[in-house]
């Protein structure tokens, strides 16, 4: 059963090529690689027994792109001409308003992200958005490039290594009439990491320029970077000044919920079914990014379909212990105790004391059993950094911790909020 949101998005305009198609061939053909790839993992074998079902014969699939060297593009001043397609400009479609999951810790962009595309040029001109990597940019860049293809609008979506290499291929073939005619006659020009154009004069010089043609023709600027505009080192003040002359908007870190939500996001999209128990302890233990929580659930399901196993929690903490300890390894108690500390309202020095006052004594039993669940740390080296006199002592806090944890729900999340805490503030 296909719904309505993947048929439109990958199934709507395939192409039966049926004069190159045998009974044991069938030729389809796509717009571009990213729903190739889509269909040949989801559907293609789907496809194959259709045809069976019809022709008695199970065919090989085989998808190909559309050929599409050029495409014609109006320019201002009306003329017609003719610009090569890049892999460049090529937009995920996957990559959606309705796909992006939106947290506490993304909300201002994704509002802006989308804001922009019901006024282009005018509410927020130039956007600028900035956080960490694999928290979401790239998504919403592609999302705002996808609304404005939609509409047959001139769209250029390029990393900023993009842009120097074409415009240093231009100037090397003497063409660079030719490179200014194409990044300056389009609707929406979007720019990743533009923390690389640091240090660089000339790159920066010509970008100067574009920015200010495209800014006066009232067309839409999207930027994206690691940092926001006046902490990027080596960017002149005018690109600086001229970057923060519309909407800069950042994205932290998501918070255990909207990590959860866009697990269970992925896991509708690739059809992969995965129990709470599996999708906490993956949010739990996994940092920030996106794209490395992605990775994962990808490789829990490829390893569970080469085994023939189904995905359990006990088959997750397998699959992924290598991952997680190495995770592990770089966390320590005082990361801990900092995080605890600030969130249960109690002083660190409270928690390594001998203090029986019974928050006290409940923040050194999270932290004890923290320690034990999110880094390397034996008991005994637990007990002894407490100055306990056994590890039978963090035994015992271990216990009262775990019945704790059975027997009440809240006190569960709590835990699972503070791990997820100390994980992302590695």
């Amino acid at each position: 059963m296909v719904n309505e949101i993947e048929f439109n998005r990958y199934l709507k305009n395939i192409r039966y090529i049926e004069n190159q198609s045998k009974s044991d061939l069938v030729v389809l053909e796509v717009l571009n690689p990213f729903i190739a790839s889509w269909i040949k993992t989801k559907y293609s074998e789907k496809i194959a027994d259709l045809f069976e079902i019809e022709t008695n014969v199970k065919p090989k699939i085989e998808i190909r792109i559309k050929s599409k060297k050029k495409q014609k593009v109006k320019i201002k001043e009306g003329l017609i001409q003719d610009i090569k397609l890049t892999k460049s400009t090529i937009l995920n479609p996957a990559y959606t308003f309705n796909s992006f999951i939106v947290g506490h810790s993304n909300q201002f962009a994704y509002t802006v992200a989308k804001s922009v595309c019901e006024q282009p040029g005018k509410l927020y001109n130039p956007l600028f958005i900035y956080g960490g990597v694999g928290l979401g940019k790239t998504h919403l860049l592609q999302s705002i490039g996808n609304i404005f293809a939609s509409q047959e609008k001139v769209v250029i979506y390029v990393t900023i290594e993009q842009f120097l290499n074409d415009f240093t291929d231009h100037l090397r073939n003497k063409t660079p009439d030719r490179f200014r005619e194409k990044y300056r006659n389009c609707d929406l020009l979007v720019i990743d990491d533009i923390q690389f154009i640091s240090g660089k004069e000339k790159i920066q010089e010509e970008f100067f320029h574009t920015f200010n043609e495209l800014y006066q023709s009232k067309k839409q600027i999207v930027l994206a970077a690691d940092k926001e505009p006046r902490n990027i080192a080596g960017l002149e003040d005018r690109l600086k000044s001229r970057f923060v002359w519309g909407q800069v908007a950042d994205i932290q870190p998501p918070e255990l919920e909207t990590k959860i939500a866009i697990i269970k996001k992925k896991c509708e999209l690739d059809f992969i079914n995965l129990s709470n128990d599996v999708i906490e302890y993956i949010a739990t233990n996994m940092d920030e990014n996106i794209r490395e929580i992605e990775g994962t659930i990808i490789k829990l399901n490829a390893f569970s379909k080469m085994i023939g196993q189904q995905i359990t929690l006990e088959f997750t903490k397998e699959v992924l212990k290598e991952q997680i300890k190495e995770k592990k390894e770089n966390i320590t108690i005082d990361q801990i105790i900092e995080v605890v500390s600030k969130e249960l309202n109690v002083k660190p020095s409270e928690i390594k004391s001998k203090s029986r006052s019974q928050s006290i004594v409940n923040a050194r039993r999270i932290v004890i059993y923290l320690a034990r669940n999110l880094t390397p740390n034996s008991m005994p080296i637990i007990a002894n950094y407490f100055g306990m006199k056994d590890h039978t002592a963090v035994s015992h806090a271990m216990k009262k911790i775990n019945e704790i944890i059975n027997n009440d729900a809240n006190f569960k999340v709590i835990i699972s909020q503070l791990s997820n805490k100390i994980n992302t503030n590695e």
